[in-house]
């Protein structure tokens, strides 16, 4: 028999093309408004609807699936559902993920009665486009669809401005148009770049030659150039991963990433120096970045309050090349794209210094020439070794501090786990101690601008589930304040038997970064209470795991406070056979108030003098 498929409808048009971009999980919280799709949905059977807790989880966790997957989508019900969302979106925004936010909305009747007799039922606003004017905001593309004829086009114009800009669209459907007829889609879905034409040329070619010019301008004391490359969040963002590493292992040069671009390519390379932070970084990466380094090359790189950590400005002696121009020095160069400045980058400085010139040890340089330097490290080798803290014996009762816990958990990633991992990092003191483990490409993920805490629970839900990194664990590290914030979307976890470990960094259930950011000198007194407002109440986070598990459905729960404790739970980890791997787990990690990371210590008024030194 020939199979007949069924007549299209609005639904099963959005539905087919979301299938088409590869979407295979659809994130959100159902309502009446938008029941009619995820029946149809389900019919398709291409993609499997994820109901979550919250809008905000739901969006997270689209979030995260769309930076892993190149394009992800969430769905809500009107009004109540679409303003929960609506940070999520923004956040999407900022960060330029790729986010479909679908909007069901009243019937087209309904909103005749409104217009007509003023009669508003359940979600409805007196201001018809209060959701759309909000969403305005936060896309490049929003849609009222509320003619069927017109459904494909506006669907198809939508998506295209999505994958094209790399930004959130949103679709606000009326309930009753879900199962009107329309026509099937008819050609594929094409991401429209600008072109790059013969007027650009000249544009690249000046800026390359500036960037070479600069590096030329500012040799170190040898007389040889010493460049250092900065890659950031748009490598990720424009899947360039390839072209960094052939321009890395091509030329040699030293490179470090920023937070957001973290793991964009495996941190084994040779040329891999750290993460770059601003006055946040550690301090051997600030070291070589800053003060050895004579002049740094930002490629995809965000010039944020996060990524500068501290620093006000870039100097002259930087190429920023983000956001469709390039900046060298003082002279900048508009509509110059990344995908056609690295590979051109790549054959200037091949050209100029050969294949392999620009290679070097930045930290076995630096000491050779100014000698032993505090705990500075002898070669690169030697840093990323400090690094990794494997168990020991004499320090078992040692209370476990943020980096304590950070190096120990660095070395079983790399030494004695045999899984794959994603470290899905939450903002603040999270971001900070993960931002130095050694992870393989694909393995970070984080909000990096925005920095809405608690993202990293419901993130994590998305990064298990792209195609991708299906068969990576999430381990996520999350604050207290934060973790209060979104706890629910473990329940997430736990339904679909995620296999997650959520550390919950419990520093005296208080908000430990916004003591820094206010009065940091607080941190300088240990008998100094912190400002009221900061205090949380205190929650047994471990025991949350009880209210989440079911009979088919496991989740542990586990409080440590030493390291004999954390060496414990590695073990545990490492053993594919132990109970505590059949389900997510939930890691209340105790630490003191006072205790931060040492890339904090610049903020800290005693610890200023001896941070860099």
């Amino acid at each position: 028999m020939i199979a007949i498929s069924p007549p299209c409808t609005v639904a099963r048009y959005l539905a087919l093309r979301l299938a088409e971009l590869g979407i295979t999980h659809l994130f959100g919280v159902p309502g009446n408004h938008l029941g009619p799709f995820l029946t149809t949905l389900r019919a398709e059977g291409d993609i499997e609807w994820v109901g979550t807790p919250t809008e905000g989880g739901a969006g997270q966790a689209a979030d995260a699936f769309a930076r892993i997957h190149g394009v992800g989508a969430v769905a809500v019900t009107y009004s109540v559902g679409a303003f929960n969302l609506l940070n999520a979106c923004g956040g999407a925004y900022v960060e330029q993920v790729p986010l479909i936010a679908v909007n069901a909305s009243p019937p087209y009747e309904q909103w005749q009665n409104h217009r007509a007799l003023g009669l508003l039922t359940s979600h409805m606003s007196p201001r018809a486009e209060s959701n759309l004017e909000a969403y305005r905001q936060v896309t490049v593309d929003a849609q009222v669809i509320s003619n069927p004829g017109l459904a494909p086009g506006q669907i198809d114009a939508a998506l295209t401005a999505c994958l094209s800009e790399r930004r959130p669209v949103y679709l606000e459907v009326m309930e009753d148009l879900w199962d009107e007829p329309c026509p099937e889609p008819e050609t594929p879905l094409v991401r429209r770049d600008r072109p790059f034409g013969t007027r650009n040329q000249p544009m690249l070619d000046s800026a390359v030659q500036a960037v070479l010019t600069l590096v030329e301008e500012h040799p170190g004391p040898d007389g040889r150039p010493r460049p250092i490359v900065w890659a950031g969040e748009e490598i990720d963002r424009f899947r360039l991963a390839g072209q960094l590493t052939d321009l890395v292992e091509a030329t040699g040069v030293p490179f470090c990433t920023t937070v957001g671009a973290k793991a964009v390519v495996d941190e084994d390379l040779p040329q891999f120096h750290g993460v770059y932070n601003g006055r946040a970084s550690h301090p051997d990466v600030h070291g070589v970045f800053m003060d050895w380094a004579t002049c740094r090359i930002g490629l995809g790189a965000w010039s944020t309050s996060k990524n500068l950590g501290g620093e006000q400005s870039v100097g002259g002696d930087w190429v920023m090349a983000a956001h469709g121009g390039v900046s060298a020095g003082t002279t900048y160069f508009p509509d110059v794209r990344l995908e056609q400045l690295l590979p051109a980058l790549q054959d200037a400085l091949v050209k100029a210094y050969g294949s392999g010139g620009l290679a070097a040890d930045y930290y076995a340089e630096s000491h050779a020439h100014h000698g032993p330097r505090g705990h500075r490290p002898a070669a690169l080798e030697h840093h990323r070794a400090s690094l990794r803290a494997a168990r020991s014996g004499h320090r078992r009762s040692e209370h476990l501090t943020y980096d304590g816990v950070f190096d120990r958990i660095n070395h079983f990633l790399n030494h004695e786990s045999a899984d794959d991992w994603t470290v899905v990092s939450d903002a603040a003191f999270s971001l900070i101690g993960s931002m130095n483990l050694s992870l393989p490409a694909g393995g970070f993920l984080s909000q990096v601008s925005w920095l809405s805490i608690g993202w990293s629970v419901g993130a994590a839900t998305g990064a298990a589930l792209a195609p991708e990194r299906a068969d990576a664990r999430p381990m996520v590290f999350v604050g207290d304040g934060a973790f209060q914030e979104t706890c629910q979307e473990l329940s997430t976890h736990t339904r679909l038997g995620l296999r997650s470990v959520v550390f919950v960094m419990d520093n005296g259930h208080f908000y430990g970064i916004e003591q820094m950011l206010v009065h940091p000198s607080y941190y300088a007194d240990r008998d100094r209470e912190p400002d009221h407002y900061n205090v949380l109440h205190p929650w047994h986070y471990d025991r949350l795991a009880d209210v989440f598990t079911g009979r088919d459905t496991p989740a542990n729960g586990v409080a440590i406070a030493r390291t004999a404790d954390l060496d414990d739970l590695l073990d545990r980890l490492a053993d594919p056979a132990d109970p505590l791997n059949a389900g997510p787990l939930l890691v209340r990690v105790r630490l003191h108030r006072h205790d931060y990371p040492r890339a904090m210590a610049y903020k800290v008024p005693h610890e200023k003098e001896q941070s860099h030194g």
